[in-house]
């Protein structure tokens, strides 16, 4: 039974309203009173919330729209008033957060009252955790550097500018060219990779393997291959420890896939995630071998990887995945699967993105079947495999080919077994 239904026939009938209200400016009023300099706490911020609940009700019972407009200034007003007045010479701080927080606050309350009960709380945790990292928000904003900001612009005109205006309708041959999907899958594998970029320069060289490994993976694991393999050959030290990160940026491809793949066509994840499981299980055996032997490298060079939000990046994966979804289509009308095979074991050598999402596509327009989008993908996976292996034979020794070749072929038995029970 839900709470208002107790209250259904009563006067009280509106009070889970205000009491939802009263919570979430606790919330925010609790995270507040933290801070010396703050002229508003807990009281303060209940109020307010209670405040902006009452006054959306009045407006509404009296269709009169100035009293929610009018509370709202009220209370920015009294705010600012109240923290001048009071302010002492010595503190810094002008206020400015509170003062916004509190206006939140009086409009999540307002929120609360027209029935959006679980954005308003949503909205309300979000404000509260903006609040309390402040110091570590600070120290994101000072690591990033001016190439950082410049990749966060390029991304945001890759998917505010240019998405939008692209034809959301089906060109060329088999009508397998889609603009609109095409970029779209150029934004979403930007945004993964640009997390990682991002990530990958705020830690520094303070962190370990698995971070840079894994954030390596995230933006582009030919790369991280690249740079680790050359660094191993030519400083002998770091043999070891490029194995690792290695092997662990391979493994991030499997759970990159599996997060793209979530939100390209979730209906595919029950085939493909126990094929990505199973490479990912055997090849995290022979990865934590050698990530159990590593010792004592703490300072860890970054590696040089492109920006993945580039103009020039973006078109030229969005150039791969639009030619791999036509000769998809192509070989798939005239060979079948085995033509979607083929130019699975082709495109893997360079990027696995482009045939997987690909195979998703197909298997969400109808054209493919669960078990041939997911045998598609894992064939570009091993595919990949093959080809980064191959290049840490020409570029490296002996010593970290064979070691990389174990871990990485580990990762392809695995989902070759895989695909071979499950399908």
């Amino acid at each position: 039974m839900h709470f208002e239904e107790l209250f259904q026939d009563s006067e009280l009938f509106h009070l889970p309203h205000f009491v939802t209200s009263l919570a979430i400016g606790l919330l925010i009023g609790l995270e507040r009173e933290r801070s010396p300099n703050t002229r508003a706490g807990l009281r303060t911020f209940a109020l307010v919330a209670v405040f902006g609940t009452l006054a959306a009700m009045l407006s509404e019972k009296t269709n009169a729209p100035w009293f929610l407009v009018g509370g709202m200034l009220i209370v920015g007003l009294m705010t600012i008033a109240a923290h001048v007045r009071m302010q002492p010479d010595n503190i810094t701080d002008s206020g400015t957060t509170t003062v916004a927080a509190i206006v939140i606050c009086y409009g999540l309350g307002a929120i609360v009252w027209y029935g959006d009960t679980t954005l308003a709380v949503m909205l309300a945790i979000i404000t509260t955790i903006l609040l309390y990292f402040k110091t570590e928000l600070h120290g994101i904003t000072q690591n990033l550097d001016r190439r950082d900001l410049v990749s966060i612009l390029q991304f945001a005109v890759l998917t505010f500018i240019i998405l939008p205006i692209l034809p959301d309708e089906n060109f060329g041959p088999y009508q397998a060219i889609n603009p609109y999907q095409v970029w779209l899958m150029v934004v979403l594998i930007s945004g993964v990779s640009l997390a990682g970029y991002v990530a990958l320069h705020l830690v520094r060289e303070r962190h370990g393997a698995i971070l840079l490994g894994l954030l390596g993976g995230m933006v582009s694991s030919t790369a991280t291959t690249l740079v680790y393999t050359k660094l191993s050959k030519n400083n002998q030290s770091f043999i070891q420890l490029s194995i690792v990160i290695i092997l662990i940026a391979n493994l991030t491809v499997l759970v990159r896939l599996a997060l793209v793949s979530s939100v390209v066509s979730v209906n595919i994840l029950p085939q493909l995630l126990p094929v990505l499981g199973g490479g990912l299980l055997l090849g995290t055996s022979a990865t934590f071998f050698w990530w159990y032997r590593l010792r004592g490298h703490n300072d860890i060079p970054l590696p040089e990887i492109n920006n993945p939000t580039e103009m020039r990046t973006a078109m030229s994966f969005g150039l791969l995945y639009a030619i791999v979804l036509f000769f998809a289509a192509w070989l798939s009308d005239i060979a079948g699967s085995r033509g979607l095979y083929a130019v699975a074991l082709v495109s893997g050598l360079t990027d696995v993105d482009a045939i997987s999402l690909t195979s998703l596509r197909m298997f969400e327009l109808g054209k493919l079947q669960a078990n041939e989008a997911v045998t598609a993908i894992s064939l570009g996976i091993i595919s990949n495999i093959v080809f980064k292996v191959g290049l840490i034979y020409f570029i490296g020794n002996t010593y970290i080919v064979w070691r990389c070749a174990i871990g990485m072929l580990a990762t392809a038995a695995g989902i070759g077994l895989s695909l071979v029970v499950l399908l």
